[in-house]
């Protein structure tokens, strides 16, 4: 089955997307897991309920309060307009925000289960030995939730290139633009004969997923042989 010049488009900005948004998102959910995971502060509880506010909601609510929030007219939109000259509504930034708000969740869940699994003595252990926080974290828990990380930023890459309620809510369904690999193949199932065209999309989703999943297996058992192999 060969692929039009609008589908080629369709998969390159899904994984500028998909890319962008776990990019931006793995060191940030890295730091709200280990937050969750180990921190004790006030409004932990209502960090928590944010974080996974996405995963309940109706992703179209979720599109229109990102419009409400991140549009030309909303409050952080214009903010960012003005002060950087960045527009998100109805651009692929856009795009790859609502990605990311989707797939943040899922992150920060996988992370967060890394670090609840790393016996907090062995921090201990570090501290005592006059490493300080930052220090610890590096070279003690990081390479132990090293596995975890990457379960999280597979998920979320995955995720960011599927996403489709939220993204086509708030960037809209712009051929070349904003249109990405779910959108294209919802686009092709509304016009007669398109089936055949949103069958070869819908396999290079499933490449793009198997793909993902099968290098962080790699990943995975690559870092866990490097661990073994310091222990």
């Amino acid at each position: 089955m060969m692929m039009e010049a609008a589908g080629w488009e369709a998969l390159r900005l899904s994984l500028l997307v998909g890319v962008t948004a776990t990019l931006i998102g793995v060191p940030l959910a890295t730091w709200v897991a280990w937050l969750l995971a180990r921190g004790q502060f006030r409004g932990k509880g209502v960090l928590n309920a944010l974080v996974h506010l996405p995963l309940v909601l109706p992703p179209v609510v979720t599109g229109y309060l990102l419009l409400l929030t991140f549009g030309r007219t909303g409050p952080v939109g214009q903010f960012l307009e003005n002060t950087f000259g960045l527009v998100l509504a109805f651009r692929w930034t856009g795009a790859a925000l609502a990605a990311l708000v989707m797939a943040f969740p899922l992150m920060v869940r996988a992370i967060r289960l890394a670090i609840e699994a790393v016996d907090p003595r062995l921090e201990a252990a570090a501290r005592t030995l006059g490493a300080p926080g930052h220090a610890v974290f590096r070279t003690v828990t990081l390479p132990l939730i090293l596995p975890g990380i990457l379960a999280g930023a597979v998920m979320g890459f995955a995720k960011a290139i599927g996403e489709f309620g939220a993204t086509i809510t708030f960037v809209a369904n712009i051929p070349g633009q904003t249109q990405t690999l779910p959108s294209a193949i919802y686009a092709l199932l509304q016009v007669p004969g398109g089936e055949s065209a949103a069958a070869t999309l819908v396999l290079w989703a499933c490449v793009l997923a198997l793909g993902a999943v099968a290098l962080s297996e790699w990943l995975a058992r690559r870092v866990a042989a490097r661990i073994a192999g310091g222990a």
